[in-house]
């Protein structure tokens, strides 16, 4: 017993005496409970719903007010454009588009039948299933409000057309989120831990008394990785193409371009956390805490951002995965220009630039 107290003693210290990673291991399961409760929210509500109405009546109006009071439907940041409605769905700022043409009042007075349409993007196929099915709910409702006076429900429709994937499959809207996580992962977590590497041998010492500049030393670090993680991100997209049938509808070289912004964003991160540890073991940590992490809760890979709270919602405008999810699945599943992705790409690129400046500055600090 005694021999087991003394080695359990020494480890014991050796925890204690490096307190940041004592504060990783202590403050990762805090965060991961935090992210797990709050972002993980599998109600699909508040779906994004433009409404195009050329009849214009207190019908219409009614009938619009019905989606949006429903709690399943809001309205979007962006109205549909007449001469182009499917431009916001492309850009990604509406779920579904609800047209209303002339005729609904008269049909409804009548009892005459009449069709409304629904457009929806099925890039993410759980959404556009329950946009497919609340809209029924709700002008099943509104319908039967409309009864009394016929006697029988008015002959009104929905005719429904799912564009960018038709089949729904899941798989299109999530093998092209995972180039992102990759691509976080290798850039990010890998170039952290082989800095720190560097730094906890003692060989960085040796390496800085040569005559090369830190500028060169991160460069030379971190080249190997990007190169390696634009050669994953191009693997992984010819699988979803040629295995998963995940169409590529854009651009090659805009998304080769938006793709290097991206890689940019992430090393930087990688270099700033190599600055802040000295440790392999808490290098990987606060990457996985910093970049995958965040990445996969708040990024909207896996749970839409309009479900979380606000201050979460606010956390992740600083996620660089969130803008790149934006551009890739609006790239190859809508064949999306950078006039729709204008904003993504801004954001992401100003992004970039202030983490690759605060890396920089951080790094020759620390080294000097």
């Amino acid at each position: 017993m005694r021999k087991l107290y003394y080695i359990a003693a020494k480890v014991m210290r050796h925890i204690i005496r490096d307190p940041r990673s004592l504060v990783i291991a202590i403050l990762m399961p805090i965060m991961m409970t935090l992210l797990y409760g709050y972002a993980i929210n599998l109600d699909i509500k508040n779906i994004r719903l433009a409404v195009l109405d050329f009849d214009r009546t207190s019908a219409s109006r009614e009938l619009a007010n019905k989606f949006f009071n429903s709690g399943y439907f809001r309205v979007p940041g962006a109205s549909a454009d007449l001469m182009d409605p499917e431009r916001i769905l492309q850009s990604g700022r509406a779920d579904a588009i609800l047209i209303i043409g002339p005729g609904l009042a008269k049909a409804l007075e009548k009892g005459e039948s009449f069709e409304l349409g629904l457009t929806i993007d099925g890039a993410d196929a759980n959404y556009a299933a329950a946009a497919a099915s609340y809209s029924q709910i709700v002008l099943g409702s509104f319908l039967k409000e409309h009864a009394g006076a016929l006697g029988r429900a008015p002959g009104i429709a929905l005719s429904q057309r799912v564009l960018y994937n038709p089949d729904l499959k899941s798989s299109h809207f999530f093998v092209p989120g995972l180039i992102a996580i990759i691509l976080m992962m290798i850039s990010a977590l890998l170039t952290s831990v082989t800095i720190a590497r560097e730094k906890e041998t003692g060989t960085m010492e040796q390496l800085l008394t040569t005559p090369v500049t830190p500028l060169q030393v991160i460069i030379g670090k971190v080249l190997p990785y990007s190169a390696l993680a634009l050669l994953d991100g191009t693997l992984i997209i010819l699988f979803a193409v040629l295995h998963f049938g995940v169409p590529f509808s854009g651009s090659v070289a805009l998304l080769f371009a938006f793709g290097v912004v991206y890689v940019i964003a992430a090393l930087s991160i990688g270099v700033l956390i190599s600055t802040i540890v000295n440790t392999q073991q808490v290098a990987m940590m606060a990457a996985m805490m910093a970049t995958v992490l965040p990445s996969v809760m708040l990024s909207g890979f896996i749970f839409d951002i309009d479900t979380m709270p606000a201050v979460l919602q606010c956390v992740t405008y600083i996620v660089p995965a969130k803008y790149f999810l934006l551009i890739i699945r609006g790239i190859m599943l809508k064949g999306s220009g950078v006039g729709v992705l204008a904003i993504q790409a801004v954001f992401l690129t100003a992004l970039a630039a202030v983490l690759l400046g605060t890396a920089s500055k951080r790094f020759k600090l620390k080294i000097g």
